[in-house]
């Protein structure tokens, strides 16, 4: 499995279009491209980081050079228009090793 860990920040008033976005564009993700799903967490008002898995480097890297072309773009509209300009950034990708999360 692969793992990527991003964080944006989000115009102000604009959180629930962009949890709403990002719910709709990650299962998208998931439905369409492949993609194992993520955890969305909030840092202070208008911060977030997302941790996304993937069965593997080279299927999340063919999907980013392609833009992430999943199929719903309401979902693409509501994360963008939140989004503060440049804001979107990838901090850290990686093989995972172990996972010990506990999944309720």
């Amino acid at each position: 499995m692969f793992a990527v860990v991003y964080r944006w920040k989000i115009k102000p008033g604009l959180e629930a279009k962009f949890e709403e976005g990002w719910r709709k564009g990650t299962l998208a993700i998931r439905r369409d491209l492949g993609g194992l799903g993520s955890r969305l967490h909030k840092i202070a008002p208008g911060e977030y980081f997302a941790y996304a898995q993937w069965p593997d480097r080279e299927s999340f890297e063919q999907n980013r050079a392609r833009r992430m072309p999943y199929d719903d773009p309401e979902a693409r509209k509501l994360y963008t228009e939140a989004l503060e300009q440049s804001t979107a950034e990838m901090l850290v990708v990686g093989e995972v090793l172990d996972d010990l999360l506990i999944r309720p």
